[in-house]
């Protein structure tokens, strides 16, 4: 059973949760159920629900020390709409979900490069007609850095893995397209970030 031993830290996630959850303010359903792909520490899906209570949040990750850290955190500050955390790798099998919108935040650039039309795939085979998919995190616009940091981003983290990276962001646009969600929104975020919305037609 997790307890607070388990809650690890993002300061990433401490500093960007604000600027997202205005962005699922305004694009997301009132009510309905969320999937948010690589929870990690479980900071932001612990945030937005206590922001959006009437949603329904349903956490995921392959870690378990992730997983254990999302349950430790989720309990600690007594949250009731939050779900257990799946055990979700995006490049395996998804289990049989219907949700009404999904998120997934920082994580393409630190996956392989298959894993985004697997998230795609997956995301559009779970979301109801009309939902939404939010994506955050730093992308290239038309194959170039938008930032001189973001670039210095994209070397540290080829040298952890060669296949991490900045995507661009009409690569990520297409392949989504493909896959019958469609694009509604592109918003700039915070230090060289952006929110990349669509709706499953």
């Amino acid at each position: 059973m997790a307890d607070s031993s388990d809650i690890r830290f993002s300061p990433a996630a401490e500093r960007n949760w604000k600027h997202i959850l205005g962005v699922l303010q305004e694009a997301f359903p009132t009510r309905g159920t969320v999937l948010e792909i690589a929870s990690g520490s479980g900071q932001h899906v612990c945030h937005f629900a206590a922001a959006l209570p009437d949603l329904l949040w349903q956490p995921s990750d392959p870690a378990e020390d992730a997983r254990r850290s999302i349950s430790a955190l989720t309990a600690k500050q007594g949250l009731t709409n939050v779900r257990s955390p799946l055990d979700l790798d995006v490049l395996a099998p998804w289990p049989a979900l219907e949700v009404d919108a999904v998120i997934a935040a920082n994580m393409l650039h630190i996956s392989a490069p298959e894993t985004l039309p697997a998230l795609m795939e997956g995301s559009a085979n779970c979301l109801v007609p009309g939902g939404v998919l939010h994506l955050y995190g730093p992308f290239k616009v038309d194959g170039a850095f938008t930032s001189e940091s973001n670039a210095t981003f994209d070397g540290s983290l080829k040298q952890l893995d060669p296949t991490w990276g900045l995507r661009d962001r009409e690569t990520v646009i297409a392949v989504a397209e493909e896959q019958g969600l469609q694009l509604s929104n592109v918003l700039p975020m915070p230090a060289n970030n952006f929110s990349i919305l669509f709706r499953r037609s």
